[in-house]
């Protein structure tokens, strides 16, 4: 297998996020209206053949790491097609879902046979009540029956991702971390970003502050993040077999280590979260280039990935060119 790609700044970039589709059926209120948005027309999202055709093309450059997203990706037909014919390209080493939860129940098992390995759900908190106040939808029961049953289909780990916002969901934070005493997940705590449809300077609790607080349940001490290397800090408490990740994108960015691309489900590459620069592989792919152009275009793009987010800065904020849904996260 080839050696992962290197950016101009020699970092190995060997992790693609692949967004399949704008569409959730939640309507979580720091992340879309409720009344929703407009959608893509299908004819600007990637076809399944466009995906797989990407997917072995970066796996060819030497990206060992594949991630499907959304939107929520098992609203789209047919997905445990796609995760099996991604899972089955020469030099994946990894391929996970992020999901919202809600179709988890009825697709944990499948999804494993389709060979994700990895599995991680969006949960900001463990009270139903709040659930349906933060996502629109009184679906928490539903979504806590789909990772029950992502963890007895055997999919490891199992990750739960909350954002963490002031006066919404921080007084969980304890209670959230207790999970890992009872079960093996890893509970990750993700600093609210300047996205969304909150206020982010009132909202904003920063991953010093989190793991005060985490420090207060028990004793924490620092721990390995298995296979990946991604942008979490690991801790875990004694005696627990789950884990505690803190992601913190704005306080403590994580740019200098910063590993992977994303592709937005209507074909556009992204070398950074918060950049407004995409490459378009869309035209490409239907002009009917060969994959070795297709691959120079994506090089090119590694190439030009910026050494920093520019988060923090209050004029960047409100240049964001996409959502987090349309991006895929």
């Amino acid at each position: 297998m080839p050696a992962p790609p290197t950016d101009s700044f020699k970092r190995k970039i060997d992790y693609l996020r692949l967004s399949i589709t704008d569409r959730c059926n939640l309507r979580c209120s720091y992340c879309m209206p409720e009344s929703g948005v407009p959608k893509l027309d299908h004819a600007e999202i990637l076809r399944y053949e466009e995906i797989v055709r990407l997917a072995g093309i970066v796996t060819a450059m030497g990206i060992s790491k594949v991630r499907i997203t959304g939107g929520e990706p098992l609203v789209r037909k047919d997905v445990l097609s796609l995760c099996a014919s991604i899972s089955g390209l020469s030099g994946l080493e990894s391929l996970g879902l992020t999901t919202n939860g809600v179709l988890l129940a009825d697709f944990a098992k499948g999804l494993r046979d389709a060979g994700i390995k990895r599995i991680n759900v969006s949960l900001d908190t463990l009270r139903p009540e709040r659930f349906a106040a933060i996502t629109r939808k009184d679906l928490f029961h539903r979504v806590w029956e789909g990772i029950l049953a992502a963890e007895r289909a055997g999919i490891s780990p199992v990750k739960l991702n909350a954002v963490i916002m002031r006066g919404v969901n921080d007084d969980e934070i304890e209670d959230l971390a207790r999970l890992t005493f009872q079960f093996p997940f890893h509970v990750r705590f993700i600093e609210f970003m300047p996205f969304q449809q909150v206020d982010y300077d009132t909202a904003f609790v920063p991953a010093s502050e989190i793991l005060e607080r985490l420090r207060r349940v028990a004793p924490l001490a620092a721990s390995r993040g298995g296979e990946s290397n991604g942008p979490a800090r690991h801790y875990r408490f004694e005696g627990a077999p789950g884990k505690i990740g803190i992601i913190s994108p704005v306080s403590e960015h994580f740019c200098p280590s910063c590993n992977r691309l994303r592709l937005t489900s209507d074909g556009k590459l992204r070398t950074c979260l918060f950049s407004t620069e995409e490459t378009d592989l869309r035209l490409p792919l239907r002009q009917g280039l060969p994959d070795e152009e297709i691959a120079a275009a994506i090089r090119a793009a590694i190439n030009k990935k910026p050494e920093k987010h520019q988060l923090s800065s209050p004029v960047f904020r409100k240049c964001i060119s996409r959502p987090m849904f349309s991006i895929g996260g």
